[in-house]
């Protein structure tokens, strides 16, 4: 699907990434872990193109990121940000819309088809009711959904999510996490996201990247990275990891912090 190789980005003459290399499979849920700081979000904004990177490439189904134009990025992926704004007065309807952009040229219009496009988005994020609501009288559940209805409408091939549960109570999490496994299992949409709950990005993901201090510490199925000795060395803690047949996916107890 993609492959980032080598990937390194500085900023005034410091390494924020390092030498970073994973490879996504179509159709995996990938989460990003590591502590505050350690460059998870910088790096989904190079793949997504929004950051340069000096060294390294990023490459989607075999072509390099960097020949591509802008609105070809956009169509084969799409980033969400930890915070999201649209003007307080514009509806749901209206952001949704502006995912067919890439899709258009300079001042077309949407026709029938976008329209489509459009509802189908609101009904798989179960906004069809919501669609004439403003962006700022929704929950923060709601908003998020109107977002990835938003990214849905653009029909990018890949996801890519920023800590999408930042912000969110408990209920609310849950809510968006499910939505994209449902995406994930209806569509085989590929996602890539920032996580910091261990037990969601245990839960809810095919593979699992660790960054800290902006290099990869660990790669691969979340039985393989959930382990005590990669919580100590990059969290310092303490854990228990329990093994669950029933739920087929590791569940981490943090215990206490390593002094």
């Amino acid at each position: 699907m993609f492959t980032i190789d080598s990937i390194s980005i500085r900023y005034e003459q410091k390494n924020i990434i390092s030498n970073f290399s994973f490879h996504v499979n179509q159709g995996e849920i990938v989460s990003i872990i590591g502590p505050n700081g350690s460059g998870k979000s910088t790096l989904l904004k190079a793949i997504a193109r929004n950051i340069p990177y000096h060294q390294g490439t990023v490459e989607f189904d075999g072509t390099n990121l960097k020949s591509m134009n802008s609105k070809q990025v956009a169509r084969k992926m799409c980033l969400l940000s930890q915070r999201n704004q649209a003007p307080t007065d514009m509806t749901v309807i209206d952001l949704v819309s502006y995912g067919r952009y890439p899709h258009k040229k300079w001042f077309e219009k949407l026709n029938k088809e976008d329209m489509e496009i459009v509802y189908w988005a609101l009904e798989k994020t179960h906004l069809t009711d919501y669609k004439d609501r403003t962006i700022d009288s929704l929950s923060g559940g709601e908003s998020q959904r109107a977002w990835i209805a938003m990214a849905l409408a653009q029909r990018p091939k890949v996801l890519l999510l920023d800590e999408p549960t930042t912000y969110l109570d408990i209920s609310h999490q849950h809510e968006v996490l499910e939505l994209v496994r449902e995406l994930n299992q209806d569509m085989g949409m590929t996602i890539v996201m920032v996580l910091h709950d261990l037990n969601q990005a245990s839960s809810y993901s095919d593979s699992i990247v660790v960054i800290q201090t902006g290099k990869k510490v660990a790669c691969g199925s979340p039985y393989e990275v959930m382990t005590k000795d990669m919580i100590r060395q990059v969290y310092r803690m303490n854990a228990e990891i329990q093994y669950m047949p029933s739920e087929k996916k590791p569940r981490v107890l943090l215990m206490n912090t390593i002094k």
